[in-house]
C-alpha cells in the first residue's frame, strides 16, 4: 500500500499544484496581485542558502511550490489508500496544506500568522489551498479506487453506521488484494 501511495500521491500532488498554480496565475492576471517569493524566502532558510533581498529566484521558488504541494500529495495518497475518500478527506487534507504551510514559514520567520494578514490576502490564500486540496484529492481518490475500497470503506461496508460494538477487521482482510 506504501509504495502504491507514494508514486501515486507524488502525481496526485503535482497535478494538485498544475491545477492551484493555473487558478493563481488567473487570478493574479484579474487582481493585478503580483507573485508570492515566501516559497523561495522559506526554502532558502530551510536549506541553508544565501539570502537575497527583493525578487526570489524563479527556479527555487519553484522547487518549493512544486515540491511541497507532491510530497503533501503523498499524505493525500495514503488517506485515500486507508479508504479516506471524497470531499470530506479533501476538506481535511485542505486544513493540513494551510498548516503545512504555516509551520514552515512562520518557524522561518519568513511568514505572520494567518490572523494577521489582511482578510483579502487571507481569502485568497484559503481559495488556492483549497483548489489544491480538492484537485489532489480527486486525482488521489481515483487512483486508489483502482485498487478497489480501502480497509476504512471494508470496515464500514461490513455494518454501515457507528456502533460500539463494531470490532476491526480481521487482519487478513485489512489490506484487501
Amino acid at each position: 500500500m506504501m509504495k502504491r501511495a507514494v508514486w501515486q500521491g507524488l502525481i496526485a500532488g503535482t497535478a494538485g499544484v498544475a491545477v492551484m498554480t493555473l487558478g493563481e496565475k488567473v487570478e493574479q492576471r484579474l487582481t493585478g496581485r503580483p507573485d508570492s517569493h515566501v516559497p523561495a524566502r522559506t526554502l532558502e532558510r530551510l536549506a541553508g542558502l544565501p539570502e537575497r533581498p527583493g525578487r526570489q529566484p524563479v527556479p527555487v521558488n519553484w522547487v518549493m511550490h512544486v515540491g511541497q504541494g507532491a510530497l503533501l500529495g503523498v499524505l493525500r495518497s495514503v488517506m485515500a489508500q486507508a479508504g479516506l475518500r471524497g470531499a470530506l478527506a479533501s476538506a481535511q487534507f485542505a486544513v493540513v496544506r494551510l498548516t503545512n504551510d504555516q509551520i514552515l514559514e512562520n518557524a522561518t520567520g519568513v511568514g505572520a500568522p494567518p490572523p494577521t494578514w489582511p482578510r483579502a490576502e487571507l481569502a485568497v490564500d484559503l481559495l488556492h489551498k483549497a483548489v489544491y486540496a480538492f484537485a489532489t484529492g480527486a486525482v488521489a481518490d481515483a487512483l486508489a479506487a483502482r485498487n478497489g475500497p480501502g480497509p476504512g470503506q471494508r470496515h464500514a461496508g461490513r455494518r454501515p453506521g457507528r456502533h460500539a460494538d463494531a470490532g476491526p477487521l480481521p487482519r487478513d482482510q485489512a489490506w484487501g488484494r
